[in-house]
């Protein structure tokens, strides 16, 4: 069964903002296999102009609200989550992260469309501090296999 157009254009805030904590970086960059000084010794970090710990690039996937911001488990929206794959994940930083920032995460179910037999659902993610100062934008894409309506 076809996903629910309706939802194209809704958007989502996150209800607590994201804490980025130096225990958060550090456990994320060992994960990533990453020892790049700026993601674990603040001294080094300082040493290069930054406040605290800088968080790896791709550490935002940590900020998004729920299950990806999204009403997954809205009936509604008919998606499946045994049918999904992660398509794609793309972020544009605005500026670093670093420990002791404050994220709000927005997040807008951009697009749903078929593509063969699988339907393509693109959310776009705005990341801001509590401030409003805005930090990143990113963009995830999910695969809901088998789910697009037949052609015919």
């Amino acid at each position: 069964m076809p996903l629910n157009q309706d939802f194209v254009g809704r958007c989502f805030v996150a209800e607590v903002p994201f804490q980025v904590g130096r225990e958060h970086i550090r456990k994320f960059a060992r994960a990533v296999g990453d020892d790049n000084p700026l993601y674990h010794d603040v001294a080094a970090a300082r040493a290069a102009g930054f406040a605290d710990l800088v968080a790896p690039p791709t550490f935002l996937i940590n900020a998004m609200p729920g299950t990806l911001g999204l009403p997954t488990d809205d009936p509604a929206l008919g998606l499946d989550y045994t049918l999904v794959v992660h398509g794609e994940q793309r972020f544009q930083l605005h500026r670093p992260v670093v420990a002791g920032d404050e994220l709000v995460t927005s997040s807008t179910l951009t697009s749903i469309r078929a593509v063969g037999r699988n339907e393509l659902l693109v959310t776009t993610y705005q990341y801001e501090t509590t401030g409003g100062e805005q930090v990143a934008t990113g963009i995830c894409t999910l695969v809901s296999r088998g789910t697009a309506a037949p052609r015919g």
